[in-house]
């Protein structure tokens, strides 16, 4: 049931769903709805929750057990395979809720930068770690290239909704792997 409330949620957006598109997809009734969550909103908060728990936590824990560099990769590599195969460009329900409803809603705002601080912090604890193993560059401060990373992988979710081009999308992800990379920007 959840599951079908993420779908509708994630594609129609906030403001399109409709309390009649949820019972249509969740197969239950609106006084059941609204027994087991409160209101559309709350549902939304769940369906979110939901979502950032099964696809960015999961990947997030999944990368984490690779080699700091091969950890960051692999995320993109996924990022860039969901973003290609998104028929309906959907995009990214987290970075929709960032734009469609953060900008209103001040628990919403602060719900997706929470979610966002910790994809900069898995960026984060894979650069510090890959420095210090040297597998990744030195050239610029650890916290700096966590942030690059989080905006490439903000512009690459946005902008597959409208052109999910294979060499558009890699070639936006290529440059931010390769200044990782030791001898990448001539630095060790």
């Amino acid at each position: 049931m959840l599951d079908a409330a993420v779908l509708c949620f994630w594609a129609q957006g906030y403001d399109a769903t409709s309390l009649k598109d949820l019972v249509a997809r969740t197969g239950l009734t609106a006084s059941s709805l609204y027994n087991a969550f409160g209101d559309k909103r709350a549902l939304y908060q769940k369906a979110l929750d939901h979502y950032v728990e099964a696809g960015i936590s999961d990947r997030i824990r999944r990368c984490e057990a690779l080699p700091p560099l091969g950890a960051i990769e692999a995320f993109f590599d996924e990022i860039l395979v969901r973003s290609l195969e998104d028929r309906d460009h959907k995009g990214c329900m987290l970075v929709n809720a960032a734009l469609d409803v953060a900008p209103h809603d001040a628990e919403f705002r602060t719900a997706v930068a929470a979610v966002l601080s910790r994809i900069e912090a898995f960026f984060l604890r894979c650069i510090e770690a890959g420095q210090a193993d040297g597998t990744i560059a030195r050239s610029q401060a650890a916290a700096t290239l966590a942030q690059h990373l989080l905006g490439i992988l903000m512009g690459v979710r946005v902008l597959a909704r409208v052109r999910p081009e294979r060499p558009l999308l890699e070639g936006i992800v290529a440059p931010a792997l390769a200044l990782l990379c030791r001898g990448g920007d001539g630095a060790a």
